[in-house]
């Protein structure tokens, strides 16, 4: 799912990681949006948030990943051991994670669930749809946080329940009447696209327990929007 829209891949200058937290077992980054999260096809797609971690940190491995344009906490694993770890917590939902999104028109209802199955549109790849019959599961929980009725726009806190490719996306997409997140250049239609320089999601807080100590451990990062 990382690769749509690839053909002029142009990844964030590397200024250096943007270092949550650290330690001899696992690695907290925040990554920029327009940064792949593990390498593309191709030499020209080999920066990734991966290699360049593997700079500073050399044990670093891959548990889960992001969107290429979506910016937000992303965690690793220093080594094998530590990486199957984490990823079996991830594999299990027993990590807590939520997003900041803005979103195109006014969200009516504060709270609520959306449980919409999700599979993926083969002929329009890597584009996924609603698909009631043969879907996956696909659970968010989301709160308004704020809405801007100037400007038809609403900020919403999104909870996965479950870890689809482009759930978030898809399931404000079919909330109510719609409310696609503003500079999705996939689903969006190009007015709400036009309405941001990038996509407005942001993985903005992780609750995990730690490998080792099995300490609960809670870690965040602000929306850059």
């Amino acid at each position: 799912m990382q690769e749509h829209n690839l053909e002029h891949y142009n990844p964030p200058p590397d200024t250096g990681l943007s270092v949550i937290y650290a330690d001899s077992c696992l690695l907290v980054l925040d990554k920029p949006s327009g940064l792949l999260s593990v390498p593309g096809r191709g030499e020209d797609k080999a920066d990734c948030l991966i290699s360049r971690a593997q700079k500073e940190y050399p044990d670093a491995l891959t548990v889960h990943r992001l969107d290429m344009a979506t910016s937000g906490l992303v965690v690793m694993g220093r080594g094998p051991a530590m990486q199957r770890a984490l990823s079996i917590a991830f594999m299990e939902r027993k990590v807590k994670k939520r997003y900041i999104a803005v979103v195109d028109g006014i969200v009516e209802t504060n709270s609520g669930v959306i449980d919409l199955p999700l599979s993926i549109d083969w002929p329009n790849r890597p584009r996924q749809k609603v698909d009631l019959e043969c879907g996956k599961q696909a659970i968010t929980h989301y709160r308004v946080i704020s809405r801007d009725t100037g400007r038809d726009l609403t900020r919403v806190e999104l909870d996965p329940q479950t870890g689809r490719a482009h759930q978030l996306r898809m399931h404000m997409l079919h909330l109510d009447m719609g409310h696609p997140i503003l500079g999705d250049d996939i689903y969006a239609p190009p007015e709400v696209l036009a309405k941001a320089n990038r996509l407005l999601l942001h993985a903005s807080r992780l609750v995990l327990r730690h490998p080792v100590t099995f300490e609960e451990m809670e870690f965040e990062a602000p929306a850059p929007f």
